[in-house]
C-alpha cells in the first residue's frame, strides 16, 4: 500500500495475483459494489467513531476509491491516483481457511474443520461420518441461533452488522461500507452462505450485504445455499 499511496506501479507475487484476480471478478459480479480499493473509507469509520463524517470528507475519500481507477494486468498493478489502498479484508481470511484446509488434507487429515472467526472450511466429516453441526448466530441475540446447518464438506461464511459496528446517536452502523456513498450499508442484518470454497462463501455474504435491500434477491439468483435475516428480523433463504 506504500505504492498505492504514492500512485505508482508494483509487480506482485502469484498468491497476491490470485487474490487480485478474484477481487476483480467480484467487482464485476457485484456491479462495482465489492471493491478492493474501498479500505480508505475506514479512515473516518474507526471503532471509536462517535459522530457521522461530513459530506465533504466522504467525497474526498470517495475520490480515492474505485477498482476502475487501477490497471491490473498480472503481475503488474498500476494505481491511477495518489492515496489509494488495496484492502483484502473481504477475501483474505476466507482464502486462509481454504489454504489451511488444503494443507491439512495434504498432510493426511481426513476429519475436522478450520474455523477462522466464523468463516469455516470443512476438512472432512466426523470420524463416524456424521456432519458438523454449525450454528448461525442470531444477529440481535448473542445467545440464540437463527439456523443450524449440517455440513459434511465445503464451507460456510457469515457477515452482518452485529459483530463489528459503531453506534452513533442510538443507531447501529455496520462495518461494511459502500464504495458508492462512503456510508455503512443498511439492508440485511446478517447472512450466511455455503459454498465449496470459503472464499466464495465469504465474498457472497459481503456482496449480499453491499446489495442492501437487493441482497436477498441477489442471493436467490446466485443459487448458493444461504440464510439471511433483515432489519425487521424476518428470516429467509434456502436454510430458513
Amino acid at each position: 500500500n506504500r505504492v498505492a499511496a504514492a500512485g505508482g506501479a508494483i509487480d506482485v507475487d502469484a498468491e497476491t495475483a490470485t487474490l487480485l484476480d478474484y477481487g476483480a471478478t467480484c467487482y464485476e459480479q457485484s456491479d462495482g459494489l465489492f471493491d478492493l480499493t474501498s479500505g480508505v473509507l475506514r479512515e473516518v469509520w474507526s471503532a471509536d467513531r462517535r459522530e457521522l463524517p461530513d459530506t465533504d470528507t466522504l467525497q474526498r475519500l470517495l475520490a480515492r476509491v474505485g477498482w476502475n481507477k487501477v490497471r491490473w494486468q498480472s503481475p503488474r498493478l498500476v494505481f491511477g491516483f495518489r492515496g489509494m489502498e488495496i484492502d483484502f479484508g473481504g477475501v483474505v481470511k476466507e482464502y486462509a481457511a481454504d489454504r489451511a484446509a488444503t494443507l491439512c488434507a495434504e498432510a493426511g487429515f481426513r476429519h475436522g474443520l478450520i474455523d477462522l472467526g466464523g468463516d469455516i472450511k470443512i476438512v472432512g466429516p466426523h470420524p463416524d461420518g456424521a456432519p458438523w453441526a454449525v450454528g448461525i448466530q442470531h444477529p440481535r441475540s448473542a445467545e440464540a441461533v437463527m439456523a443450524t446447518l449440517d455440513l459434511f464438506q465445503g464451507a460456510i461464511a457469515t457477515s452482518g452488522d452485529y459483530e463489528r459496528f459503531v453506534e452513533i446517536d442510538g443507531r447501529r452502523y455496520s462495518h461494511i461500507l459502500s464504495p458508492r456513498t462512503g456510508m455503512p450499508v443498511c439492508g440485511l442484518a446478517g447472512v450466511s452462505v455455503a459454498a465449496p470454497e470459503c472464499v466464495v462463501a465469504g465474498s457472497a455474504t459481503t456482496i449480499a450485504m453491499l446489495m442492501e435491500d437487493r441482497g436477498a434477491q441477489w442471493l436467490a439468483e446466485v443459487g448458493l445455499p444461504h440464510v439471511w435475516m433483515d432489519q425487521q428480523l424476518r428470516v429467509g433463504g434456502t436454510y430458513a
